[in-house]
């Protein structure tokens, strides 16, 4: 995964010749559906949970105990208790003194029916083992298309009534992908799976952001042999040009109202810093300095935006206020930061920092001031905040290949979703749906 300086980056593009293909209706692609879920490292306060497999799922498309299971680990607050060989449904009476003997705290166990219609009900029930009480019950009739994501909702129902927190499961990823002559934008569950294309090009597509309803995408695409901020919904595949200036446009981000756009623009020379109101398209500038402006973003409530600037002689990342008035410096560690992102509860900045010629994740508590690297790989990119800011996905290089990872905020626990081939890059996570 090749990095560009920081000043090429955001010099305007040489794109090349070439069609573009676009696909406004999704269509779901073999080569890149398929991703593989590895889970590793160890958490200090992991909950020990079994999961039984549950009745009928044998004959149904999807394995939701199998989803289950690989979602909650992923989180990195629960560990499988191993070897128990479990087939149970949610009527059955589980066994509370052998579960507690093999240091389980919860089990859940449930069915999968198909129904005359061809629909599935998926049942499950959440057991407190320690207590020996029932904690939960739950139901859905989905489409047998729907599974998976019946999975997902399934492991968040059982996640917040453990944690007392939001489940991320049934959200959603985006991302790009480079393979010879060709960039994809993909959209894709959070664990990878399910990967349907939204657009393909022969030109560089970059920067995709998602709108806080998580209805559309803005990314930046070189089409036109410039880059132009464009504004995709998912549901049509309708698309809507929101920058095309004279020079660069680029680094698109919403505001959390959806009806404002930050971007970095060059129309009046020099990469600075805009909002664009989304229905009028009509642009404000923010920053008027020397130096480059990039990669905005807004605070969760819109009164803050931290974004890049060389402005002191080498990238770091600022805040100011939503009105371009307040600029401070936020990193003071290392000569090369950029790629910020802020965490939803406010309380984060995960962001890129170049250490010895290695990119590595960092995250910068806010209230402290502390920083740490999280990563022992040296290509990271693009780090973006799960909506419950408890994990961070970032594209990276790993064994030698491209690949999409998951980690929890202390690094402890991460997720490969590795792709069969091809450059993976800039993953944003979108918002609950």
């Amino acid at each position: 995964m090749k990095k560009t300086s920081f000043l090429t980056y955001f010099s305007p593009f040489k794109a090349h010749l070439g069609a573009l293909l676009l696909s406004f209706v999704f269509a779901s692609s073999a080569a890149w559906a398929q991703f593989k879920v590895d889970v590793s490292g160890v958490g200090l306060t992991q909950v020990p949970i079994a999961i039984a497999t549950f009745k009928g799922e044998e004959t149904a498309p999807q394995k939701t105990s199998a989803i289950l299971l690989a979602d909650l680990e992923r989180s990195g607050q629960f560990r499988a208790v191993p070897n128990l060989g479990l087939s149970m449904d949610e009527l059955s009476r589980p066994d509370h003194a052998m579960l507690r003997q093999k240091s389980a705290d919860a089990l859940v166990a449930g069915s999968s029916t198909r129904l005359a219609d061809g629909r599935y009900e998926v049942r499950a029930k959440l057991w407190d083992v320690v207590s020996g009480q029932e904690r939960g019950d739950y139901r859905e009739t989905v489409a047998a298309a729907d599974l998976r994501l019946s999975a997902h909702r399934l492991a968040d129902w059982v996640y917040e009534k453990l944690t007392g927190e939001k489940g991320v499961f049934a959200t959603r990823i985006a991302y790009i992908t480079k393979t010879t002559g060709k960039y994809s934008l993909w959209i894709a569950d959070s664990d990878g799976e399910n990967a349907q294309s939204a657009l393909t090009s022969a030109e560089p597509i970059i920067s995709p952001s998602w709108s806080p309803k998580g209805n559309q995408l803005a990314y930046v695409s070189f089409e036109s042999r410039k880059p132009v901020i464009y504004v995709h919904e998912l549901a049509t595949g309708k698309r809507k040009i929101m920058a095309n200036f004279k020079g660069s446009n680029s680094a698109p981000a919403w505001s959390p109202d959806g009806r404002s756009l930050l971007a970095t623009l060059s129309r009046d020379g020099g990469s600075q810093l805009y909002l664009i109101d989304v229905a009028s398209g009509e642009a404000k500038r923010l920053t008027q300095n020397a130096g480059i402006d990039t990669e905005p973003s807004f605070s969760q409530d819109g009164s803050k935006i931290y974004f890049v600037s060389d402005r002191g002689g080498s990238p770091q990342i600022y805040k100011m206020n939503d009105s371009g008035s307040g600029v401070e410096r936020v990193t003071f560690s290392g000569s090369y930061n950029i790629s910020p992102a802020l965490s939803p509860d406010g309380r984060w900045l995960t962001y890129i920092s170049r250490v010895g010629g290695q990119f590595k994740v960092q995250v910068l508590n806010l209230s402290t001031g502390q920083t740490s690297a999280i990563t022992e790989t040296s290509a990271d990119e693009r780090p973006s905040f799960a909506p419950n800011s408890k994990l961070i996905v970032y594209a990276t290089v790993l064994q030698g290949r491209e690949a999409l990872m998951t980690t929890t905020l202390d690094g402890k626990i991460k997720a490969r979703l590795s792709g069969q081939s091809g450059d993976i890059r800039e993953p944003a996570w979108g918002p609950y749906r």
